[in-house]
């Protein structure tokens, strides 16, 4: 089940929030966890068990590293908490790759291959992983309490509306709200307009580039103005598509009394690569900066060090990314590298017009996203082939018929209606029910819930990251 399907609209959200508003205060954290465990469940049920051993993996071992006494047993106890956990995500996510690549290797040695069913990837697993580790690491630093109430834990661990794709939640961010926290009207209001304008991001914009984005990457060599065509029109869908799953977690979560942090910050805006991680995916770059970066040495040390983790942390943060291929390490490795160029050329007190700089930063997130979204390496190769004309420039007819009127109408249209109100919640006064900045975007969801009926439900792009 996704947030942007009517099975969720009509009659999960309805009924969660039915119970939750009827449940009393001290018993809200209950209501909350078995709802997001049957939220998950519903996607299928025995990965829910996976989920709730590492709940208690990470819940136990908060307790013991904060009873404990002995400094080198905390730290052998944070150890092998993560490393259990890293455990079950690399099992999970990089045999496949690595059975795969193996086969292919003996294969082209005529060598009996490894006999392998390919294991199915429980959804959220990424991100319930990076909650564990970074509760057990701030645990131990003492940076926050160790919770002992083991339903309020199973909450912060499942809760639904950033369980599957983020943002990334820490631990110290709702350590207060998960104890204790009071329902608004208000707040309820604000987070129900805050979820429309997600969905609508979704449905009307991410969701329409689909289909385009899937037939360019599919072209056998691409001429220029084709790859370019499928490469842009990624550029946006991804965008909306996750920052539209952030902005309705984090709306669901301001009804439910909690605050998340931003996850966007309109990124393709940024004057330096640096500049784009901190608008792109702000809590997975902060944590990758806090829990990885910085345990790596950070720039503490050389400068021929401090590349070197910047590479490791973009490398490790690119495998984390995905698993079926190569792909995303490459992707990892092309923003470390672009890191450390940027470091590079700003510390010798080199710079550029803001125009160049956006230019060119955009310019190469966008090759980056080209590998990031292909099949196969050899796939992105041939789309960056077409994308520097090795392939002609002329539009394949495949894609001039993908463009066609109806697409651009409904993009045009999920752009004003999806742009307008996410610009002016700050513009104008009110924010009741009844106010211009509820109005907008109720119209605007209603509009995407007659598209959504009319299709089938694409699942987020991040689903089973």
């Amino acid at each position: 089940m996704v947030f942007a399907s009517l099975e969720f609209l009509t009659l999960f959200l309805p009924l969660f929030f039915a119970l939750y508003l009827l449940t009393p205060q001290r018993w809200r954290n209950h209501t909350l966890l078995f709802g997001s465990w049957l939220f998950y469940a519903w996607w299928t049920p025995k990965f829910l068990l996976l989920i709730i051993a590492l709940t208690i993996l990470a819940w136990g071992a908060g307790i013991l590293i904060d009873k404990t006494q002995d400094q080198k047993l905390k730290t052998q106890l944070m150890a092998g908490t993560i490393v259990l956990n890293l455990a079950s995500l690399i099992w999970y996510k990089y045999t496949n790759m690595v059975v795969s690549s193996l086969n292919t290797i003996l294969t082209g040695r005529d060598l009996p291959v490894i006999p392998w069913e390919n294991l199915m990837l429980p959804i959220g697993l990424s991100f319930t992983v990076l909650h564990a580790i970074s509760y057990i690491v701030d645990v131990r630093r003492k940076t926050v309490p160790a919770q002992y109430s083991f339903i309020s834990f199973s909450a912060y661990m499942a809760m639904f509306p950033h369980l599957i794709a983020g943002p990334i939640v820490r631990y110290k961010v709702i350590d207060k709200e998960i104890r204790e926290r009071v329902f608004s009207a208000d707040q309820f209001t604000v987070g129900a307009r805050r979820f429309m304008i997600g969905f609508s991001m979704k449905v009307l914009i991410a969701d329409t580039l689909s289909p385009l984005v899937s037939l360019a990457f599919g072209l056998k060599n691409p001429s220029f103005i084709d790859a370019w065509v499928g490469c842009i029109a990624y550029t946006f869908q991804l965008y909306f598509d996750f920052a539209g799953y952030s902005a309705m977690a984090i709306g669901l979560g301001l009804m439910l009394g909690f605050h998340f942090e931003e996850n966007f910050n309109h990124p393709y805006i940024a004057v330096s690569i640096q500049d784009f991680w901190r608008r792109w995916h702000m809590t997975l770059s902060s944590w990758l900066r806090d829990y990885l970066y910085i345990s790596l040495g950070g720039n503490r040390g050389s400068l021929g060090r401090t590349y070197l983790n910047l590479m490791l942390t973009m490398a490790i943060g690119g495998l984390w990314h995905g698993g079926e291929n190569w792909n995303y390490l490459i992707w990892g490795i092309i923003h470390g590298s672009a890191l450390c160029c940027d470091r590079a050329f700003t510390q010798r007190g080199l710079s550029m017009p803001n125009f160049a700089s956006r230019s060119l930063t955009l310019f190469v997130v966008m090759l980056a996203w080209t590998v990031f979204r292909a099949d196969s390496f050899a796939t992105a190769m041939d789309c960056w082939a077409g994308q520097f004309g090795l392939h002609g420039f002329a539009m394949g007819d495949a894609i001039a018929l993908a463009l066609r009127p109806s697409l651009m109408l409904t993009f045009v249209i999920g752009l004003l209606c999806v742009v307008y109100p996410a610009t002016n919640i700050a513009k104008r006064g009110g924010l009741g029910v009844m106010s211009w900045s509820m109005v907008w975007p109720v119209v605007t969801f209603a509009f995407a819930v007659i598209v959504l009926a009319g299709q089938k439900a694409i699942p987020f792009l991040y689903f089973q990251f």
